[in-house]
């Protein structure tokens, strides 16, 4: 039984090692051209709107990001508006799994980032599996 515990185990961190090194999943939309990237309860993100993150540059993308933007009013011709922006990223600073707020002159945006598939969205499933394989191999150990 020790030898079967072993396996498992070494299988389950292959699993999450490997989960956690593919290329990461994201929301990609602009509310500009697509009311859905609200995400509201009146507009639903929807799965045709998740996009495999490529590389850029050789870099691969490691985190997804939520942008929101207001422009309070009219500024260097651009009227007042506010959206949302759902994309792939790659910084990985102190801002990775927070949330930052930048303002200026007439705008401001609040950008979050995190680090799981699909997470820039209104909920992700696919975060939890390595915490979840994780206590399944406490509980055989056990």
């Amino acid at each position: 039984m020790g030898r079967w515990q072993c396996f498992l185990g070494l299988l389950l961190f292959a699993v999450i090692c490997i989960y956690k090194s593919g290329a990461i999943s994201c929301y990609d939309c602009n509310s500009v051209s697509d009311k859905r990237c609200l995400g509201d309860e009146n507009n639903k993100l929807t799965d045709d709107m998740k996009k495999h993150c490529p590389e850029r540059k050789g870099k691969p993308y490691s985190l997804c990001r939520k942008i929101k933007q207001v422009i309070d009013f009219e500024v260097n011709g651009l009227q007042p508006d506010s959206r949302v922006i759902r994309t792939c990223g790659f910084d990985d600073s102190q801002y990775a799994n927070k949330c930052y707020q930048r303002s200026g002159f007439g705008g401001r945006q609040e950008v979050c980032a995190c680090q799981n598939d699909n997470c820039n969205g209104s909920s992700a499933l696919l975060a939890s599996i390595p915490l979840i394989l994780g206590l399944i191999l406490l509980k055989i150990n056990v």
